[in-house]
C-alpha cells in the first residue's frame, strides 16, 4: 500500500489522461491499469469548453483521485496561478508541479520549480513535483515542504527509457523513505520494470500508453510490469558477476578412472 499525502493507493500506476484515440479508449486504458490516481491538465479543461466539461465529468465517474498539473508553465508566477485554479476546478489541494525550462528537452527548470514549490506548500498545497535525478535539486525540494518527489528518467515523451540508473539509484538510496514516483521518458514495460526493481514505489504514463498502437493493452502490460518489478526489487535479486559460477555444484559430481 502506498500513502501520498495521506491518501492510501494500492495501485503503482498514475496514469496521464492526454493524447488517447478517444474517450471510450481512455477510460478502457484506465482500467486496464488498475491505476486509483489520474492527472488532468487545467489548460485542457479551460480551453475544451464544453467538451471539458464532458472530459471532467468522464472522469469523475472513475472514482479514481485525481491530480491536476500546471503543464506548460515556464514561470513560477505561470504555475502558482495554475495551481490556484486548479484547486477550484478539480476541488483538491493536490498539484503535479512542472515548470519547464527548455522548450526543446522540456527540462524542468529546477530553480523556479523549487520557489514554486514553497510557495504552494505553504499555500497549504500538497506538491508533487516532476524534477530532474539530481540529489541536491531532491533534498531542496523536500525542506520546500515536498513529501514526495517525481523525477524523470528521460526527457517526455521520449521513449528512451531509464538514461542514468547510476544517478536514478543513488536518489532512492538517499532518501529511502520519501515516495517517489518515475515521471517521464518511460516507452517500455521493460523500462517500468527496471526502475522499480531500483526500489521505486511508482510510475507516471501518458505518451506511452495513449500513443500505443493498442492504449488498452499497452496499460495492462504495464501494470504487470511494474508489480514484477516490485516484487523483484522485495525478492532480493542476484547482483552481476565479472565471472561465471557453475549451477551445479562441483562437490559430489561423478569421477571416471
Amino acid at each position: 500500500m502506498l500513502n501520498f499525502y495521506g491518501a492510501n493507493v494500492s495501485s503503482r500506476v498514475l496514469l496521464g489522461t492526454a493524447q488517447y484515440p478517444s474517450p471510450a479508449i481512455l477510460m478502457d486504458a484506465i482500467k486496464a491499469s488498475g491505476t486509483e490516481i489520474v492527472t488532468v491538465s487545467l489548460r485542457r479543461e479551460m480551453a475544451g469548453g464544453k467538451s471539458g466539461d464532458k472530459f471532467w465529468s468522464l472522469i469523475r465517474s472513475l472514482g479514481t483521485h485525481v491530480l491536476p498539473n500546471t503543464a506548460g508553465c515556464h514561470t513560477v508566477k505561470e504555475a502558482v496561478l495554475t495551481a490556484q485554479m486548479a484547486r477550484d476546478v478539480f476541488a483538491t489541494d493536490w498539484i503535479k508541479l512542472e515548470v519547464i525550462g527548455s522548450h526543446d528537452t522540456l527540462q524542468p527548470d529546477v530553480f523556479a520549480l523549487v520557489e514554486a514549490a514553497r510557495i504552494l506548500s505553504d499555500d497549504g498545497f500538497k506538491v508533487f513535483p516532476y524534477t530532474t535525478d539530481d540529489l541536491i535539486v531532491a533534498e531542496r525540494l523536500l525542506e520546500a515542504g515536498c513529501e514526495v518527489l517525481m523525477p524523470w528518467c528521460a526527457p517526455i515523451g521520449s521513449a528512451l527509457g531509464p538514461l542514468n540508473l547510476h544517478a536514478l539509484r543513488s536518489l532512492r538510496g538517499n532518501f529511502p523513505d520519501v515516495p517517489m514516483i518515475v515521471d517521464a521518458g518511460l516507452g517500455r514495460p521493460s523500462h517500468a520494470a527496471t526502475v522499480m526493481e531500483l526500489g521505486f514505489d511508482a510510475i507516471l504514463l501518458n505518451t506511452a500508453v495513449a500513443k500505443a498502437g493498442d492504449p488498452v493493452a499497452m496499460a495492462s502490460a504495464f501494470a504487470k510490469a511494474v508489480d514484477a518489478g516490485h516484487a523483484a526489487f522485495h525478492a532480493g535479486m542476484l547482483e552481476p558477476r565479472d565471472v561465471a559460477v557453475p549451477s551445479t555444484p562441483v562437490i559430489g559430481r561423478a569421477v571416471f578412472t
